[in-house]
């Protein structure tokens, strides 16, 4: 589950701590009642507010008609998030977007509506309930608490599917870029994108390697909806998209294998499976190339990789991994680590065949 969510110099879903000369107390109520916080971006985009104020400032009666909201309540919500930097309050009640709230707007380059509708859906944030007897027992907390593997509780509710494919859409958006442009990926003939969604990274990576043909491969059902953003970036011509299982096969003969925000969904063993199949895919002298989000070693800036480790512990069953534990793994899987390029939120793990 891919996901860049920093912003600003804060982090989503935890309240600051404030300054350190307040009690101790004061700075856990902060941290114990940041879901709050988290749960009131995720109904202010849920509701749409940021869309509704795109145009300029509006005031809360305004606001109510246009989002099908209850105008006292939707005011109360308003202020709130004003508090926590998302929109301005102005007098009579009269609310407008900061530059933070404009990544709530559902048409916004940078927006993260949809992460953060995901993140305030049952499925989400039940699952987190879960998560001490995930520590207690190892186990995924998804499945204990919703009842089902969380791909299967996505395939029997379709709407929420649609909510985490968009999501993630979104997150990928924001990881893009800045790989593409920290990685040469022009040094390959064929890129093979594995669990390639609907071809964004791959997109990217073509339209800016002209030279470089691509193959998408990914689920047969995702397939058959794939490649508008081949399609947008002009880049369709130069790919073939092929469904199929990667705990199965891959397709054979490219000279890079690109995995983006794949290996953390899974544990172990199931990554090594993947892998595997890429190693024994991989033509002479290629590339492993994953994409991911890599676990700082101490001192951390910020807990944002950590806190994503602990929701694959309790969604998805995988985790975040530090280099040292990725070095453990491809070698593992027939791989050698030859090197880490940062890339923003995400860096490129290379890895040769060993």
């Amino acid at each position: 589950m891919p996901s860049d969510t920093r912003s600003s110099g804060t982090t989503p879903g935890i309240a600051p701590a404030g300054p350190a000369e307040l009690p101790a107390s004061v700075r856990l109520l902060q941290l114990v009642t940041a879901g709050w916080l988290a749960q009131a971006v995720s109904a202010a985009a849920e509701l749409g507010l940021a869309d509704a104020l795109a145009a300029g400032p509006r005031p809360v009666a305004d606001i109510a008609a246009a989002t099908g909201t209850h105008a006292p309540s939707v005011y109360r919500l308003l202020r709130a998030c004003a508090d926590i930097g998302l929109f301005d309050e102005r007098d009579e009640q009269v609310f407008s977007l900061t530059e933070l709230g404009e990544a709530l707007r559902d048409d916004s380059p940078t927006s993260l509506r949809h992460f953060a509708i995901w993140t305030g859906l049952p499925a989400e944030r039940h699952a987190w309930a879960g998560l001490a007897d995930a520590v207690r027992t190892g186990r995924t907390a998804f499945a204990d608490v919703l009842g089902t593997p969380v791909w299967d509780y996505m395939g029997d509710h379709p709407d929420v599917l649609t909510v985490f494919d968009k999501a993630m859409t979104e997150a990928s958006r924001q990881i893009i870029s800045p790989v593409v442009a920290a990685y040469d990926f022009g040094a390959f003939s064929t890129v093979v994108d594995v669990g390639g969604g609907r071809g964004a990274l791959l997109a990217a990576v073509l339209a800016a390697n002209p030279a470089t043909r691509g193959v998408l491969y990914d689920r047969p059902e995702v397939i058959a909806s794939a490649g508008e953003p081949l399609r947008a970036a002009g880049v369709a011509d130069r790919v073939d998209l092929v469904g199929g299982d990667f705990f199965a096969s891959v397709p054979e003969g490219g000279d890079a294998y690109v995995l983006s925000n794949i290996i953390h969904d899974w544990d172990d063993d199931l990554s090594r499976r993947i892998l595997g199949n890429c190693r024994d895919a991989l033509a002479d002298g290629g590339r492993v190339l994953l994409v991911e989000a890599v676990l700082p070693d101490r001192p951390r800036p910020t807990p944002t990789v950590s806190l994503m480790d602990l929701d694959m512990l309790v969604v998805a069953g995988g985790r975040q991994r530090t280099a040292a534990e990725f070095d453990t793994l491809l070698g593992r899987s027939g791989l050698k680590l030859s090197r880490i390029v940062p890339g923003g939120h995400c860096g490129v793990v290379e890895a040769v065949r060993a």
